[in-house]
């Protein structure tokens, strides 16, 4: 049987990923930390793998888009090709470049998760992880590093939270989420996109009031 975790806890753990290893509530149950390669992991204790990316929109698109018009500035993507992983999908290669680091990090440490959480970037890394590891997570913010669409194994196992008013969920734009995606329509929005992890913590709050967002994942 899947593990299946607190989504509020989830978003408040990927936020405390940002905090810093020092400073971080999350500091005790550190097991392991990765830092190479400007790839940051977490493995904590209950074996979750805890993956932060870009906590604001302007370094996602620093480092991971090309030919993309927003406003009056003009973006690049790290990388358009796509190359397969090692469960055999088609992924977005700079994603796939930042998950490799991952993934051999983990075969080294001997390390393996039952659960992963990831942000913006760290998203994008779950939804491949997920579908190599055949283990649940829990993607918020997260980018298209799919090059098809459709179920493939292990979908039913990752789930992928996206505020309608956050642009990185909707890029690269022929590429695709993978699993169940939940568009959170969020109560009121800021000036500016809301990538931030801050900002999907309230709207999970907002989500979860009705019960139009389960409170675990997997469900049931």
């Amino acid at each position: 049987m899947a593990h299946c975790y607190d989504i509020k806890l989830a978003a408040q753990i990927a936020e405390a990923s940002y905090t810093g290893r020092r400073h971080s509530p999350l500091a005790p149950s550190i097991l392991h930390q990765l830092d190479e390669n400007d790839v940051a992991a977490y493995f904590l204790k209950g074996n979750i793998l805890l993956i932060p990316g870009s906590n604001s929109v302007a370094d996602y698109l620093k480092y991971h888009l090309r030919v993309l018009q927003i406003g009056c500035k003009r973006y690049r993507l790290s990388d358009e090709d796509t190359e397969k992983g090692a469960s055999g999908t088609v992924w977005h290669q700079g994603f796939l470049a930042h998950v490799k680091v991952i993934y051999d990090w983990l075969k080294r440490e001997n390390l393996k998760p039952d659960y992963i959480i990831g942000h913006s970037l760290g998203a994008a890394a779950t939804q491949v992880l997920v579908r190599t590891c055949g283990v649940p997570g829990i993607g918020f913010a997260a980018p298209w590093p799919r090059r098809s669409s459709g179920a493939i194994k292990h979908s039913d196992l990752c789930l992928c939270i996206n505020r309608d008013d956050d642009p990185v969920c909707g890029l690269p734009g022929i590429f695709h989420n993978m699993g169940t995606v939940h568009r959170a329509k969020a109560k009121r929005s800021r000036f500016g996109p809301d990538h931030s992890i801050k900002h999907y913590r309230r709207v999970i709050d907002e989500q979860q009031t009705p019960g139009t967002l389960g409170p675990r994942w997997p469900e049931g």
